[in-house]
């Protein structure tokens, strides 16, 4: 729907994604587990936000909330779009078909969105171009390693233009070096896209390497306790880890965490 009171030139961008005072419960009476919230956000549009904290505080919840996939238990979360279908979600576990070539993989949601199978193919072709992949589209992704199946994921992901991607811990499972690689290489990609994206991770140096900003959440029930923007222009690159900023703000960030995981660890 059109903006009936569109913005100047010099207001700030009204804000992709929006929740306010948003919670999720998980059971009923006594047995409830309150697991997140409330929790205000808004993202602006093109912007990368990276969240990071301890285990159980309920980051994949938000995530899944800003999905559709969870409805919250109070508050309200909006997507401002005039696209059917403006969110796309990767998980860590790659959630990929394994019956499925790598092109059909790539082009699955184009083929949920009616997208004519020429059109489809072409956008599938040119993702996995961009991923490394070419030579794989007819290849079945039990013949992949864990980084090209996860680079499968990315590409079915962004073939379909999202406004919003949503990344659930994607690298998690990959071991350190491959880690590193992919980062740099989502890094490309989302500067180049501008893809509004939404981060969850456990890894600080994650966090800092991809975000325009890094949100720090407590311990269950999950809230906002902290936010940081890391001091690195864009364009940038995985050089950024060697900076002493860098380190700094690794250091800055886990003392903000530190106290919430021991109080996970608690619980």
């Amino acid at each position: 729907m059109e903006d009936p009171h569109p913005p100047s030139p010099s207001d700030p961008p009204h804000p992709k994604l929006r929740a306010r005072a948003v919670t999720r419960t998980f059971g009923r009476a006594a047995g409830a587990v309150h697991a997140l919230g409330p929790i205000d956000l808004d993202i602006a549009p093109g912007e990368f936000t990276c969240v990071v904290g301890p285990s159980g505080c309920g980051k994949s919840t938000l995530l899944r909330i800003a999905a559709g996939l969870l409805r919250p238990s109070s508050g309200e979360l909006g997507i401002r779009t005039a696209a059917r279908r403006p969110v796309a979600m990767i998980f860590q576990d790659y959630g990929i078909y394994d019956w499925k070539t790598v092109q059909a993989n790539v082009r699955f949601g184009l083929d949920i969105q009616r997208v004519p199978r020429k059109e489809a193919n072409a956008r599938a072709k040119d993702w996995l171009t961009r991923m490394g992949l070419a030579e794989f589209a007819g290849a079945y992704p039990t013949a992949l390693s864990g980084g090209m199946r996860q680079r499968v994921a990315i590409a079915r992901a962004l073939a379909v233009e999202p406004e919003i991607l949503l990344m659930d811990e994607p690298f998690a499972a990959l071991d350190a070096q491959l880690r590193t690689i992919l980062q740099d290489e989502l890094l490309t990609l989302t500067q180049t896209t501008r893809t509004t994206t939404l981060f969850i991770t456990h890894s600080l140096e994650e966090a800092i390497v991809l975000g325009d900003r890094v949100l720090v959440m407590s311990a269950r029930p999950g809230r906002f306790i902290a936010e940081r923007r890391p001091p690195f222009p864009r364009p940038r690159s995985g050089q950024v880890r060697a900076a002493p900023e860098f380190t700094a703000l690794k250091s800055e960030l886990w003392e903000l965490l530190r106290a919430e995981v021991g109080t996970e660890a608690a619980a």
